[in-house]
């Protein structure tokens, strides 16, 4: 099979010029004009078929910057990032003890609080919890229980009732979350459809309704013989698209956009279709710059003795030269680590495409054996083994280094 690959009412084929206004839609690099496909161009990508391997340089192809947590007896953390905002970030440790560090966004320990309980204005898990920042909130995803929404110190401010079960609930806008309806994996109900919601961030109600159709129901799992116990294959249902979100249903050959006017239309669609393979292969979104959709594929194969399957791989469709391709990305500040995984980073704003973290320790190993250059390697000279990990966060390249 091949690649098909779909062009969008409007494109009217590439742009070569290099005095258009539409900067979205050319790049001009001195006497030579690049063609550079449409930003929301569609396209269709065979998950059967093998592509050739590319490798890429990540700083080639977005910004990066190192931030290195301040380290005090007060914001002693393991770094793990709950959320990055334009200003502030929120930070929890490995195990789940209730605190939240807040950093400002030079690694700065600005404030830190717990509210971890069993009363009516706590949580006891805050795994998922993410800030809006314009609104100066903090919300606590509980899950299969209220969402708590707290102040920038801790104060409590509202319970948001989750009785429909909603997960994967993320910031919209400034009115709205994002959520998909949790389901089942094993309740055996028939369903064509998949429900995803926009909820209002005050009370939790419904402000509208999506639905993905499909044929028939296609479990991202492996079940034992018995039927009660099995492992799910990774699925990323709502993923962050600048200034829209991605829905991804598994029973579904079309992964759809939500716009900011709160309309939902397709944006990207997989061949062969999943109904009529017998060995089921996902395709999961990932990160989207103005050069490259970054994808995974997921094969539904899991060996349940040895707890190991799910084979996986990495493309990446080149908006540039109109083609896909396997990719692995490499940080050319220490390529030793090996490459880095943009497939299951978490976004977090139109700025931000991911983050990655880095203990002290391994910093300090590498830069004894040389493996670090760059601001990487600047940082790492004022840490010592009790520091706190350097943050990596990985930006949407900015228009005047595409250009």
């Amino acid at each position: 099979m091949v690649v098909i690959l779909i062009l969008m009412a409007g494109c009217g084929g590439c742009r070569k010029s290099n005095t258009s206004n539409d900067d979205s839609n050319s790049v001009s690099s001195k006497d030579t004009f690049i063609e550079v496909m449409p930003r929301d161009t569609f396209i269709t990508v065979d998950v059967s078929k093998q592509y050739p391997k590319k490798e890429l340089i990540l700083q080639d192809i977005m910004d990066v910057e190192y931030i290195a947590l301040e380290s005090s007896d007060e914001f002693v953390c393991q770094g793990i990032v709950l959320y990055i905002g334009k200003e502030i970030m929120l930070v929890r440790n490995r195990i789940e003890d209730g605190i939240i560090f807040i950093f400002d966004r030079n690694g700065k320990g600005l404030r830190k609080f717990n509210r971890r309980g069993q009363g009516p204005e706590e949580y006891l898990e805050y795994y998922w919890s993410f800030l809006d920042e314009d609104n100066g909130e903090i919300y606590v995803n509980q899950i299969m229980r209220p969402i708590n929404v707290y102040d920038l110190h801790g104060k409590f401010l509202r319970k948001i009732d989750n009785d429909e079960g909603w997960n994967r609930i993320f910031s919209f806008d400034s009115k709205c979350l994002i959520a998909r309806e949790r389901t089942d994996l094993f309740d055996n109900i028939p369903s064509n459809n998949q429900r995803f919601a926009l909820l209002s961030k005050q009370d939790g109600s419904v402000v509208k309704d999506f639905r993905i159709y499909y044929e028939k129901k296609v479990e991202p799992l492996i079940k034992n013989s018995s039927g009660n116990a099995g492992a799910g294959a990774p699925i990323l249902p709502v993923i962050s698209y600048r200034d829209s979100w991605l829905l991804m249903e598994p029973s579904s050959d079309t992964i759809y956009r939500v716009t900011p006017d709160y309309n939902m239309t397709p944006f990207m669609a997989r061949t062969p279709p999943i109904q009529s393979m017998k060995t089921g292969i996902l395709l999961n979104p990932s990160i989207f710059t103005d050069d490259y959709y970054f994808l995974e594929t997921v094969k539904l194969e899991y060996d349940l003795i040895r707890w190991e399957g799910f084979p996986t791989t990495n493309l990446a469709y080149d908006r540039i030269g109109n083609a896909i391709f396997e990719y692995t990305v490499y940080n050319d500040d220490f390529r030793e680590k090996g490459p880095v995984n943009l497939a299951w980073q978490r976004t977090t704003n139109s700025e931000i495409a991911f983050f990655q973290l880095f203990e002290a320790h391994d910093l300090l190993e590498a830069n004894e054996k040389g493996h670090l250059k760059g601001k990487l390697k600047e940082i790492t000279a004022e840490l010592n083994e009790d520091s706190n990990p350097v943050i990596m966060i990985v930006k949407y390249m900015s228009e005047g280094r595409r250009n």
